[in-house]
């Protein structure tokens, strides 16, 4: 008789491949390597006799049969954790704090992801300034924080690090002879102060126009045509466009996604580095 079993540990790599578009990202989640999670897929492969993912060098694809086995796989892997649940007595906390720079459209979908992986980790989530997060890192209220970027601070991993531009609306007109009127989020947000030097290094006058709680209500006041905002592209409402080049404006730096942890081990651990990978495959040009 033929033995069909499946592998736990290379149906996970498969579906971290899927679910992050890249076999790099997958080893990062799995703290492993690259060609360990090629070998895990190419076991499953064989075990189920078809390819689930067509390789290319730009992209990850599946095939029409990796397609089919995608939702069965995840339900075997969700199964598996139940299983495993009815022995653990509490359930682990894990608190995460993110920078409401680097939270994105995608944080949802990202932190689901995590709680689907580890049911039986309890995960809190607070959303900040980088500075404010850090302090609460320091005073050890947070397990690990991802946050932007830090003056004075030079410790932290790198996670990514992403381009900026000066986004409005397409509707916005500047008016010669005026201040650039600047939609930006209170103190102490380090994006609003490194904006503020590089237009004052430039010589170029300018006020803020809006100040905003989070990057939200910034992207509100960009669509609603009320000035300039420093804005990640990951950020942008719909519709805004890089005023930078029509204005001569200075440009900005790519700012680092930089990780705090003293998360060392277990499953806490492994849900940082996935979630780091995660992070690293939505911040793209």
């Amino acid at each position: 008789m033929i033995d069909r079993s499946l592998d736990l540990d290379s149906v996970r790599a498969f579906v971290h491949i899927v679910e992050l578009d890249s076999f790099t990202r997958a080893a990062e989640a799995m703290r492993t390597t690259q060609s360990a999670v090629s070998l895990k897929l190419k076991r499953l492969e064989d075990r189920l006799g078809c390819r689930l993912i067509e390789r290319t060098p730009r992209y990850v694809q599946l095939s029409a049969r990796g397609a089919a086995f995608l939702d069965y796989a995840r339900e075997l892997l969700k199964a598996h954790d139940r299983a495993l649940a009815v022995f653990v007595e509490a359930r682990q906390r894990l608190t995460i704090g993110i920078s409401d720079h680097v939270a994105g459209p995608e944080l949802p979908a990202l932190i689901a992801r995590m709680n689907a992986q580890d049911p039986q980790l309890l995960i809190e989530i607070r959303i900040g300034s980088s500075g404010d997060l850090l302090q609460s890192f320091d005073r050890r209220e947070l397990d690990t924080v991802i946050i932007r970027l830090h003056a004075g601070r030079s410790d932290g991993e790198v996670l990514t690090e992403e381009r900026f531009g000066w986004f409005a609306s397409p509707s916005w007109q500047y008016r010669a002879g005026e201040p650039l009127p600047l939609c930006t989020m209170a103190e102490p947000c380090g994006v609003r102060a490194l904006a503020g030097r590089i237009l004052d290094t430039a010589g170029v006058p300018w006020s803020e126009i809006f100040v905003g709680g989070g990057v939200a209500a910034v992207s509100a006041a960009v669509t609603a045509g009320l000035g300039v905002a420093a804005l990640a592209p990951r950020m942008l409402p719909l519709g805004a466009v890089d005023v930078g080049p029509k204005l001569g404006l200075p440009p900005l730096p790519r700012l680092p996604v930089l990780l705090h942890s003293r998360v060392l081990e277990g499953r806490s651990r492994e849900a940082i580095a996935a979630l780091s990978a995660a992070f690293r495959s939505v911040v793209r040009d």
